[in-house]
């Protein structure tokens, strides 16, 4: 992680540490460098990249503060409006674009926004690319075997350009459609758009598919968005599901790249389960590349028990659906995700993509014709208990020699049993300790020995 950008691009509070100008200068150093790439190619032609929003008040200010900097760099910007992090990604891919960006802070308050960056294959920025724009942000850029204190501005008939470019849109959500294997006609299915970015895409999709779709919480005002609202307020889709009597629900968060779904019970049915479900599916069908499933360390114990039983075989990642990711791409398989909902399935996306899980659990719902809660219950869930605590230096709290004592009697005292993780926040000055077991109280006694120590060695703020 760098000085501005964490595990999931540029994320802060609007107009406080990410501001406008912040963005701005992103728009321009993005601009430039690939203007700069292209001529080293013989090209002069002018970088193409495309941006999409989620709801927020801010996304509309940074869109046009990264829409100044492009084109003031020469670059000309393809506008997808209010739309998904997963669409962005798939149509930079698609379309030859230079990068792709999404302004989003995901599942955080309306108040925080972020800028996500995407390389042309509709991955997660390289890391080398990322370490030029802090470089620039803190000018001390070195590029192209010069020190560059400041950066040309494109002039005459070299300023860009601003495009809309909703059709890119649109073909994504044609895209989302095609991948329909079976008819949803006779299902009724719930959609919790958290007030984000799939407010306008996914009921569309669910529509054409026939399912008789039931939506809420798409009424994006611009301070609504993840308020009391998605997947990480579950319990409203939970409640919905059942007062309506539908077959299933799928709750996603502020870009949609990430869903939880809800049983037909009113059961949550979280990442681990989506893992659980799809990877028992492909290993059915002998098509689980590798016979690997790809989570992080933060999956739970429940989950690597049960494909031990099913004789799948599992890799664990660093938390982070960038690592997930890598992880696939290096060793081709086909699977992969984390706890919280963000699901890769890379055979069609290369990002997680709510709205794509939702419909690749559906295909297993209709393929094997049994409920949502029947084709979960087989997973048995550990009880996992979680605590952040808010630190002044988390590498200081982390590599503590008390702390670090702490937690290895927590590990002898779980034995085989289950586990403990203390790891830091990759966006937040968070430390957070948590422990698996097969009972609650052991979990809770031993996350509060853990954290009694970061207070008493005065690491927490």
């Amino acid at each position: 992680m760098g000085k501005y950008f964490g595990t999931d691009g540029f994320r802060g509070t609007a107009n406080e540490n990410l501001t406008a100008d912040h963005a701005f200068r992103v728009g321009r150093f993005l601009g430039w460098y690939y203007g700069e790439l292209k001529k080293q190619n013989g090209d002069n032609s002018a970088p193409r990249i495309v941006i999409g929003k989620d709801t927020r008040l801010s996304s509309y200010m940074f869109e046009y503060s990264l829409v100044g900097g492009l084109t003031a760099s020469g670059a000309d910007a393809y506008l997808l409006h209010v739309t998904t992090t997963p669409s962005v990604a798939y149509v930079s891919r698609i379309d030859n674009f230079d990068c792709g960006i999404m302004i989003s802070a995901s599942h955080n308050p309306y108040c925080d926004n972020g800028i996500k960056l995407i390389n042309n294959c509709g991955e997660k920025m390289d890391d080398d690319v990322i370490e030029l724009v802090e470089a620039y942000l803190d000018g001390e850029l070195n590029a192209f075997g010069k020190e560059w204190k400041e950066l040309p501005y494109a002039t005459g008939d070299k300023i860009g350009r601003t495009v809309d470019y909703v059709s890119g849109r649109n073909r994504y959500i044609g895209y989302l459609i095609s991948l329909g294997v079976y008819s949803f006609r006779g299902m009724k299915i719930g959609l919790d758009c958290a007030n984000g970015a799939s407010w306008n895409i996914a009921k569309s999709v669910f529509d054409a598919l026939g399912a008789e779709t039931h939506v809420i919480n798409a009424q994006p005002d611009g301070t609504n968005i993840n308020n009391n609202a998605g997947s990480t307020h579950i319990e409203v889709l939970q409640k919905y599901v059942v007062e309506n009597g539908l077959d299933a629900g799928f709750a996603y968060d502020g870009d949609a790249d990430r869903c939880l779904c809800v049983d037909e019970k009113g059961g949550i049915v979280t990442g681990d389960h989506i893992l659980y479900i799809y990877g028992r599916y492909l290993k059915e069908r002998e098509k689980l590349n590798n016979n690997t499933v790809v989570a992080t360390v933060m999956s739970n114990f429940g989950l690597f028990r049960a494909f031990d039983e099913l004789g799948i075989g599992y890799a664990k990642t660093a938390v982070g659906d960038k690592y997930v990711y890598e992880y696939m791409k290096e060793n081709d398989c086909i699977l992969g995700g984390e706890q919280s909902g963000h699901i890769i399935f890379s055979k069609y996306a290369s990002t997680g993509d709510g709205i794509l899980t939702s419909l690749k659990i559906m295909q297993v719902i209709m393929s094997r014709k049994k409920k949502l809660s029947e084709l979960a219950a087989p997973l048995k869930v550990y009880p996992q208990v979680l605590e952040n605590v808010r630190v002044k230096d988390k590498k200081a709290a982390q590599n503590d020699p008390d702390v670090q004592a702490a937690v290895s009697a927590a590990a002898d005292k779980l034995g085989d049993t289950g586990r403990i993780l203390v790891r830091e926040s990759g966006t937040e000055p968070l430390i957070r300790v948590m422990v698996e077991a097969p009972d609650e109280e052991i979990c809770r006694r031993l996350v509060s020995g853990v954290v009694d120590v970061i207070h008493q060695k005065g690491h927490a703020m």
